[in-house]
């Protein structure tokens, strides 16, 4: 897909934000958008440079900034989330007349809690999704709809959707052969394709 028609999706990865990261992408493909996600295809890559090459490509992007805090005693904060916003915004500043035209939505779980580490950020509208993945898919919906400004699906519908996803790829993993591992390590980009052509099917019978 097209520069237009990319969102990079900078989120954490682990385990507990994994709702919310799955419900980001079922919507984002379902509005008609490619997420583009920092997964390793190549170890002699330098990361980094694998992250700017993503947020070159992509017109939109999502950064949630809900793990910048550490998690136990003595264990430091993580920063990759803000980090890659940085570079984001330095993008859109400084980039060429595509880059400039680049939009972005910005998500945390607390109210004012980015103000104590990032205070920079205090002039821009964060939005808060309290942890809750119905909340994310409201925020990100609201946004999709100002950035195209015509009418789409509402959230509800699209939650619902969702789940109607997630049941019928039960019985899509038990005729591809998929083990609970297998779904578990699935690559997001291979995730993608699942919701794609379920979504195509779904499309071609009604």
């Amino acid at each position: 897909m097209a520069f237009e028609d990319n969102i990079f999706i900078n989120c954490p990865f682990d385990k507990e934000y994994k709702p919310i990261l799955k419900i980001i992408v079922f919507s984002s493909i379902y509005l008609g958008y490619k997420p583009l996600l920092s997964e390793t295809i190549n170890s002699a890559d330098s990361r980094v440079e694998g992250i700017q090459d993503l947020i070159s490509q992509a017109k939109y992007s999502i950064h949630d900034l809900s793990r910048m805090e550490s998690t136990k005693k003595n264990e430091l904060a993580r920063f990759n989330m803000p980090f890659e916003l940085g570079i984001d915004i330095g993008c859109k500043r400084f980039g060429n007349a595509d880059m400039n035209e680049k939009c972005l939505l910005i998500l945390d779980k607390i109210k004012y809690r980015y103000q104590k580490s990032i205070s920079d950020l205090s002039g821009n509208d964060i939005e808060i999704h309290n942890d809750d993945p119905e909340t994310a898919l409201r925020k990100l919906r609201n946004w999709i709809f100002k950035i195209k400004g015509t009418k789409i699906d509402s959230a509800n519908k699209i939650w619902r959707l969702y789940n109607e996803f997630n049941g019928d790829f039960f019985e899509i993993a038990k005729s591809d052969e998929l083990s609970d591992a297998d779904i578990a390590d699935m690559p997001w980009d291979e995730l993608c394709l699942y919701i794609s052509e379920w979504k195509k099917g779904r499309d071609n019978f009604e």
